[in-house]
Protein backbone atom coordinates (compact mmCIF):
# COMPACT_ATOMS: atom_id res chain seq x y z
CA UNK A 1 0.00 0.00 0.00
CA UNK A 2 1.13 3.68 -0.97
CA UNK A 3 -0.14 7.21 0.36
CA UNK A 4 -0.22 10.32 -2.02
CA UNK A 5 0.31 13.89 -0.30
CA UNK A 6 0.00 17.22 -2.15
CA UNK A 7 0.77 20.30 -0.36
CA UNK A 8 -1.37 23.62 -0.80
CA UNK A 9 1.04 25.88 0.20
CA UNK A 10 -1.38 29.36 0.33
CA UNK A 11 -2.72 30.84 3.14
CA UNK A 12 -5.04 34.33 4.38
CA UNK A 13 -3.19 34.95 6.59
CA UNK A 14 -0.39 32.49 8.72
CA UNK A 15 -1.79 31.46 12.22
CA UNK A 16 0.87 32.48 14.93
CA UNK A 17 2.31 28.75 15.92
CA UNK A 18 2.39 27.21 12.54
CA UNK A 19 6.00 26.42 10.98
CA UNK A 20 4.82 24.26 8.25
CA UNK A 21 5.53 26.29 4.71
CA UNK A 22 3.22 28.37 3.27
CA UNK A 23 2.73 31.61 1.56
CA UNK A 24 0.45 34.25 0.95
CA UNK A 25 0.73 34.49 -2.36
CA UNK A 26 -2.61 33.52 -4.09
CA UNK A 27 -2.23 35.10 -7.11
CA UNK A 28 0.25 32.51 -7.69
CA UNK A 29 -2.48 29.38 -7.32
CA UNK A 30 -3.18 29.31 -11.36
CA UNK A 31 0.53 28.45 -11.86
CA UNK A 32 0.84 26.20 -9.21
CA UNK A 33 -1.41 24.24 -10.01
CA UNK A 34 -0.06 23.67 -13.46
CA UNK A 35 3.35 23.13 -12.15
CA UNK A 36 1.33 20.45 -9.70
CA UNK A 37 0.31 18.66 -12.81
CA UNK A 38 4.19 18.74 -13.96
CA UNK A 39 5.29 17.03 -11.14
CA UNK A 40 2.77 14.66 -10.60
CA UNK A 41 3.15 13.52 -14.17
CA UNK A 42 6.97 13.35 -13.78
CA UNK A 43 7.25 11.26 -11.05
CA UNK A 44 4.46 8.87 -11.35
CA UNK A 45 7.41 6.29 -11.97
CA UNK A 46 8.44 6.43 -8.90
CA UNK A 47 5.45 3.63 -7.93
CA UNK A 48 5.58 1.28 -10.06
CA UNK A 49 3.83 -1.69 -8.41
CA UNK A 50 1.74 0.20 -5.39
CA UNK A 51 -1.53 0.65 -5.45
CA UNK A 52 -2.72 4.06 -3.43
CA UNK A 53 -5.08 3.79 -0.88
CA UNK A 54 -4.96 7.37 0.48
CA UNK A 55 -4.98 10.88 -0.67
CA UNK A 56 -4.23 13.49 1.65
CA UNK A 57 -4.54 17.42 0.44
CA UNK A 58 -3.00 19.15 2.87
CA UNK A 59 -1.46 22.66 3.64
CA UNK A 60 -1.23 25.69 3.82
CA UNK A 61 -5.43 25.90 3.18
CA UNK A 62 -6.58 23.11 0.53
CA UNK A 63 -9.66 24.79 0.92
CA UNK A 64 -8.70 27.98 -0.88
CA UNK A 65 -9.27 26.16 -4.01
CA UNK A 66 -12.45 26.11 -6.01
CA UNK A 67 -14.12 22.87 -6.06
CA UNK A 68 -13.45 22.72 -9.65
CA UNK A 69 -9.43 23.05 -9.10
CA UNK A 70 -10.04 20.29 -6.58
CA UNK A 71 -11.64 17.83 -8.90
CA UNK A 72 -8.99 18.52 -12.19
CA UNK A 73 -6.12 17.66 -8.87
CA UNK A 74 -8.04 14.63 -7.76
CA UNK A 75 -8.51 13.63 -11.59
CA UNK A 76 -5.18 14.05 -12.32
CA UNK A 77 -3.92 11.73 -9.45
CA UNK A 78 -6.48 8.92 -10.33
CA UNK A 79 -5.55 9.21 -14.01
CA UNK A 80 -1.70 9.14 -13.11
CA UNK A 81 -1.57 6.53 -10.50
CA UNK A 82 -3.39 3.05 -9.62
CA UNK A 83 -5.45 4.65 -6.62
CA UNK A 84 -7.80 1.83 -4.96
CA UNK A 85 -11.27 2.20 -5.59
CA UNK A 86 -12.06 2.65 -2.09
CA UNK A 87 -8.86 5.05 -1.27
CA UNK A 88 -9.41 7.05 1.58
CA UNK A 89 -9.47 10.83 0.20
CA UNK A 90 -8.92 13.72 2.57
CA UNK A 91 -8.71 17.61 1.87
CA UNK A 92 -7.57 19.75 4.99
CA UNK A 93 -10.30 22.35 5.26
CA UNK A 94 -10.40 25.59 7.70
CA UNK A 95 -14.00 26.37 8.77
CA UNK A 96 -14.71 29.18 7.43
CA UNK A 97 -13.89 28.09 3.68
CA UNK A 98 -16.98 25.20 4.17
CA UNK A 99 -19.85 27.08 3.08
CA UNK A 100 -18.77 28.48 -0.16
CA UNK A 101 -16.78 25.12 -0.91
CA UNK A 102 -20.36 23.25 -0.64
CA UNK A 103 -22.27 25.68 -2.48
CA UNK A 104 -19.72 25.15 -5.29
CA UNK A 105 -19.99 21.09 -5.80
CA UNK A 106 -17.61 19.62 -3.15
CA UNK A 107 -20.60 17.42 -1.68
CA UNK A 108 -21.72 16.97 -5.06
CA UNK A 109 -19.43 14.39 -7.45
CA UNK A 110 -15.79 15.55 -6.01
CA UNK A 111 -13.99 12.30 -4.71
CA UNK A 112 -13.50 13.12 -1.28
CA UNK A 113 -14.50 11.22 1.67
CA UNK A 114 -12.52 12.71 4.26
CA UNK A 115 -11.98 15.88 5.67
CA UNK A 116 -10.12 17.22 8.49
CA UNK A 117 -10.87 20.15 10.10
CA UNK A 118 -8.67 22.79 11.51
CA UNK A 119 -10.87 23.93 14.18
CA UNK A 120 -8.13 24.55 17.04
CA UNK A 121 -10.51 25.27 19.81
CA UNK A 122 -14.17 26.68 20.92
CA UNK A 123 -13.22 29.48 22.35
CA UNK A 124 -13.46 33.26 20.70
CA UNK A 125 -10.62 34.65 22.39
CA UNK A 126 -8.17 32.14 21.54
CA UNK A 127 -9.28 31.59 18.11
CA UNK A 128 -8.57 35.54 18.11
CA UNK A 129 -5.41 35.24 19.47
CA UNK A 130 -3.91 32.44 17.19
CA UNK A 131 -5.26 34.64 14.39
CA UNK A 132 -7.31 32.30 12.72
CA UNK A 133 -10.24 33.02 10.69
CA UNK A 134 -12.91 31.33 12.03
CA UNK A 135 -15.18 31.97 15.30
CA UNK A 136 -16.77 29.21 17.39
CA UNK A 137 -20.16 29.12 15.81
CA UNK A 138 -18.57 28.88 12.36
CA UNK A 139 -16.57 25.22 13.02
CA UNK A 140 -19.65 24.19 14.13
CA UNK A 141 -22.11 25.52 11.20
CA UNK A 142 -19.13 24.16 9.14
CA UNK A 143 -19.27 20.10 10.62
CA UNK A 144 -22.91 19.98 10.80
CA UNK A 145 -22.74 21.61 6.87
CA UNK A 146 -20.25 19.08 5.81
CA UNK A 147 -22.59 16.21 7.43
CA UNK A 148 -25.45 17.87 5.60
CA UNK A 149 -23.48 17.17 2.74
CA UNK A 150 -23.17 13.47 3.06
CA UNK A 151 -18.93 13.71 3.79
CA UNK A 152 -19.25 10.76 6.75
CA UNK A 153 -15.64 10.89 7.79
CA UNK A 154 -14.52 14.26 10.00
CA UNK A 155 -11.75 14.88 11.86
CA UNK A 156 -11.36 17.73 14.13
CA UNK A 157 -7.80 19.30 14.90
CA UNK A 158 -7.84 20.96 18.62
CA UNK A 159 -4.84 22.68 20.66
CA UNK A 160 -4.04 22.32 24.24
CA UNK A 161 -1.83 24.07 26.23
CA UNK A 162 -2.53 27.63 24.88
CA UNK A 163 -1.46 30.71 26.92
CA UNK A 164 -4.62 32.02 28.81
CA UNK A 165 -6.53 28.41 28.34
CA UNK A 166 -8.14 26.73 31.70
CA UNK A 167 -9.34 23.52 32.26
CA UNK A 168 -12.58 25.02 31.93
CA UNK A 169 -12.10 26.25 28.57
CA UNK A 170 -10.38 23.23 28.03
CA UNK A 171 -13.28 21.22 29.16
CA UNK A 172 -15.68 23.11 26.77
CA UNK A 173 -13.86 22.45 23.71
CA UNK A 174 -13.91 18.61 24.55
CA UNK A 175 -17.60 19.05 25.10
CA UNK A 176 -18.33 20.79 21.90
CA UNK A 177 -16.04 18.29 19.59
CA UNK A 178 -18.13 15.38 21.25
CA UNK A 179 -21.14 16.51 21.07
CA UNK A 180 -20.65 17.13 16.57
CA UNK A 181 -20.87 13.02 16.62
CA UNK A 182 -17.67 13.48 14.40
CA UNK A 183 -15.56 10.59 13.46
CA UNK A 184 -11.80 11.37 14.19
CA UNK A 185 -10.28 13.86 16.97
CA UNK A 186 -6.76 15.02 16.40
CA UNK A 187 -5.42 17.22 20.05
CA UNK A 188 -1.90 18.16 20.22
CA UNK A 189 -0.02 20.43 22.83
CA UNK A 190 0.79 23.91 21.93
CA UNK A 191 4.73 23.92 20.71
CA UNK A 192 6.74 27.14 20.21
CA UNK A 193 8.42 26.22 16.94
CA UNK A 194 11.46 28.44 16.29
CA UNK A 195 10.65 31.12 13.59
CA UNK A 196 6.61 31.45 13.84
CA UNK A 197 5.20 34.76 15.62
CA UNK A 198 4.59 32.47 18.83
CA UNK A 199 7.98 31.94 19.57
CA UNK A 200 8.95 35.32 19.12
CA UNK A 201 6.25 36.56 21.66
CA UNK A 202 7.57 34.05 24.12
CA UNK A 203 10.54 35.36 23.73
CA UNK A 204 9.84 38.81 23.85
CA UNK A 205 7.88 38.15 27.31
CA UNK A 206 4.47 38.84 25.72
CA UNK A 207 3.16 35.38 26.23
CA UNK A 208 4.02 32.74 28.91
CA UNK A 209 4.16 28.81 28.59
CA UNK A 210 1.34 26.96 30.10
CA UNK A 211 2.18 25.00 33.05
CA UNK A 212 3.28 21.64 32.82
CA UNK A 213 1.25 19.93 35.01
CA UNK A 214 -1.84 22.45 33.77
CA UNK A 215 -1.11 20.41 30.08
CA UNK A 216 -0.36 17.03 31.75
CA UNK A 217 -3.80 17.34 32.93
CA UNK A 218 -5.81 18.63 29.74
CA UNK A 219 -3.97 15.55 28.27
CA UNK A 220 -4.97 13.24 30.68
CA UNK A 221 -9.02 14.15 30.74
CA UNK A 222 -8.65 14.38 26.87
CA UNK A 223 -8.10 10.50 27.44
CA UNK A 224 -10.38 9.61 29.63
CA UNK A 225 -13.57 12.15 27.53
CA UNK A 226 -12.65 10.21 24.31
CA UNK A 227 -12.77 6.94 26.12
CA UNK A 228 -15.96 8.12 27.44
CA UNK A 229 -17.07 8.45 24.11
CA UNK A 230 -16.10 5.53 22.78
CA UNK A 231 -13.41 6.86 20.88
CA UNK A 232 -10.39 4.22 20.54
CA UNK A 233 -7.02 6.29 21.03
CA UNK A 234 -4.84 4.74 18.35
CA UNK A 235 -1.61 7.30 18.24
CA UNK A 236 -0.54 9.74 21.14
CA UNK A 237 -2.35 12.11 19.41
CA UNK A 238 -5.14 10.75 17.44
CA UNK A 239 -8.21 9.19 18.76
CA UNK A 240 -10.64 7.42 16.63
CA UNK A 241 -14.19 5.74 16.05
CA UNK A 242 -13.60 2.19 15.35
CA UNK A 243 -13.17 1.86 11.94
CA UNK A 244 -12.01 5.04 10.85
CA UNK A 245 -8.16 5.35 11.94
CA UNK A 246 -6.36 8.23 9.23
CA UNK A 247 -5.33 6.06 7.07
CA UNK A 248 -2.55 8.03 5.26
CA UNK A 249 -1.12 8.91 8.75
CA UNK A 250 -0.73 5.65 9.04
CA UNK A 251 1.59 5.16 6.16
CA UNK A 252 3.69 7.64 8.47
CA UNK A 253 4.24 5.50 11.51
CA UNK A 254 4.13 1.73 9.67
CA UNK A 255 6.90 2.40 7.11
CA UNK A 256 4.37 2.54 4.42
CA UNK A 257 6.22 4.29 1.19
CA UNK A 258 4.66 7.90 -0.03
CA UNK A 259 4.86 10.35 -2.53
CA UNK A 260 5.05 14.24 -1.34
CA UNK A 261 3.98 16.50 -4.05
CA UNK A 262 4.36 20.78 -3.75
CA UNK A 263 7.26 22.51 -2.23
CA UNK A 264 8.17 21.43 1.44
CA UNK A 265 6.37 18.16 0.84
CA UNK A 266 8.70 15.00 2.08
CA UNK A 267 8.63 10.85 0.42
CA UNK A 268 9.83 7.99 1.31
CA UNK A 269 10.38 5.06 -0.90
CA UNK A 270 9.45 1.98 1.84
CA UNK A 271 13.32 1.20 1.99
CA UNK A 272 15.99 3.65 2.72
CA UNK A 273 15.42 6.75 0.66
CA UNK A 274 13.84 10.28 2.28
CA UNK A 275 13.07 12.69 -0.05
CA UNK A 276 12.24 16.29 1.05
CA UNK A 277 10.93 19.13 -1.75
CA UNK A 278 11.98 22.36 -1.56
CA UNK A 279 10.52 24.82 0.46
CA UNK A 280 9.97 27.39 -1.96
CA UNK A 281 7.26 28.78 -3.96
CA UNK A 282 8.80 30.88 -6.59
CA UNK A 283 11.77 28.06 -7.01
CA UNK A 284 8.84 25.40 -7.66
CA UNK A 285 7.18 27.12 -9.97
CA UNK A 286 10.46 27.74 -12.51
CA UNK A 287 11.96 23.89 -11.26
CA UNK A 288 11.22 21.98 -8.52
CA UNK A 289 14.19 20.87 -6.72
CA UNK A 290 14.64 18.58 -3.70
CA UNK A 291 17.43 16.60 -1.20
CA UNK A 292 17.42 13.48 -0.73
CA UNK A 293 18.52 11.63 2.82
CA UNK A 294 19.84 7.85 2.59
CA UNK A 295 18.76 6.00 5.79
CA UNK A 296 21.37 3.92 7.69
CA UNK A 297 20.05 1.01 9.65
CA UNK A 298 20.64 2.88 12.52
CA UNK A 299 18.36 5.81 11.05
CA UNK A 300 15.97 2.99 10.17
CA UNK A 301 15.90 1.19 13.76
CA UNK A 302 15.27 4.31 15.49
CA UNK A 303 12.42 4.95 13.42
CA UNK A 304 11.11 1.91 13.84
CA UNK A 305 11.02 2.43 17.35
CA UNK A 306 10.26 5.97 17.63
CA UNK A 307 6.93 5.49 15.48
CA UNK A 308 5.62 2.14 17.00
CA UNK A 309 5.82 4.04 20.33
CA UNK A 310 3.40 6.36 19.08
CA UNK A 311 0.87 3.86 18.48
CA UNK A 312 -1.27 1.98 20.82
CA UNK A 313 0.15 -1.09 19.07
CA UNK A 314 3.96 -0.08 19.94
CA UNK A 315 7.48 -1.86 18.81
CA UNK A 316 6.94 -5.22 16.88
CA UNK A 317 9.63 -6.83 18.50
CA UNK A 318 9.77 -9.97 16.24
CA UNK A 319 9.96 -7.36 13.47
CA UNK A 320 13.02 -5.48 15.36
CA UNK A 321 14.28 -9.13 14.98
CA UNK A 322 14.27 -9.88 11.68
CA UNK A 323 14.90 -6.45 9.89
CA UNK A 324 17.43 -5.98 12.46
CA UNK A 325 19.12 -9.09 13.99
CA UNK A 326 19.28 -10.24 17.32
CA UNK A 327 21.69 -8.43 18.28
CA UNK A 328 19.85 -4.68 17.98
CA UNK A 329 17.15 -7.15 19.38
CA UNK A 330 18.87 -7.50 22.71
CA UNK A 331 19.55 -3.62 22.85
CA UNK A 332 15.92 -2.67 22.90
CA UNK A 333 14.95 -5.20 25.63
CA UNK A 334 18.02 -4.18 27.64
CA UNK A 335 17.48 -0.94 27.38
CA UNK A 336 13.26 -0.85 28.03
CA UNK A 337 14.09 -3.36 30.65
CA UNK A 338 13.92 -0.63 33.29
CA UNK A 339 11.19 1.21 31.85
CA UNK A 340 9.14 -2.18 32.07
CA UNK A 341 9.84 -2.19 35.74
CA UNK A 342 8.90 1.36 36.13
CA UNK A 343 5.44 0.16 34.33
CA UNK A 344 6.34 3.02 31.59
CA UNK A 345 6.74 0.46 29.16
CA UNK A 346 4.54 -2.99 28.73
CA UNK A 347 4.56 -6.06 26.85
CA UNK A 348 1.33 -6.97 24.74
CA UNK A 349 -0.86 -9.84 25.63
CA UNK A 350 1.34 -12.53 23.21
CA UNK A 351 4.65 -10.71 24.16
CA UNK A 352 5.33 -9.60 20.78
CA UNK A 353 5.15 -5.93 21.46
CA UNK A 354 6.58 -3.27 23.91
CA UNK A 355 4.29 -0.34 24.05
CA UNK A 356 3.97 2.73 26.41
CA UNK A 357 1.29 2.49 28.79
CA UNK A 358 -1.45 5.26 29.68
CA UNK A 359 0.32 6.73 32.29
CA UNK A 360 3.96 7.53 30.57
CA UNK A 361 2.37 8.91 27.40
CA UNK A 362 3.47 12.40 28.50
CA UNK A 363 7.19 11.14 28.52
CA UNK A 364 7.28 9.15 25.79
CA UNK A 365 10.08 11.28 24.61
CA UNK A 366 12.65 10.08 26.98
CA UNK A 367 11.04 6.83 26.99
CA UNK A 368 12.14 6.68 23.20
CA UNK A 369 15.41 7.99 23.24
CA UNK A 370 16.95 5.66 25.95
CA UNK A 371 15.69 3.05 23.36
CA UNK A 372 16.94 4.50 20.12
CA UNK A 373 20.20 3.18 18.68
CA UNK A 374 23.71 4.32 20.49
CA UNK A 375 25.22 5.27 17.46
Amino acid sequence: MAGIYVHIPFCRSRCIYCDFYSTTFEQHIGSYLAALHQELQQRCSELPRARVHSIYIGGGTPSLLSASQLQSLLTDIRRLYDVAADAEVTVEMNPDDVHTLLSRGVGEGLAVNRVSLGVQTFDDQLLHFLRRRHDAATAVDAVKSLQAAGIGNISIDLIYGLPGQTMQTWEHDLEVALSLNVQHLSAYALSYETGTALHRMLQSGQVREADDELSVQMYQRLCQRTEAAGFEHYEISNFACPGFHSRHNSHYWTGEPYLGFGPGAHSYDGHRTRRANTPDLLQYLREPTCTEEHLTDGDLYDEAVMCGLRTRQGVDTIAIRTRFGESRLHYLLQAAAPHIAAHRLAWSANRTHLHLTPSSLMVSDDVMSDLMAAE
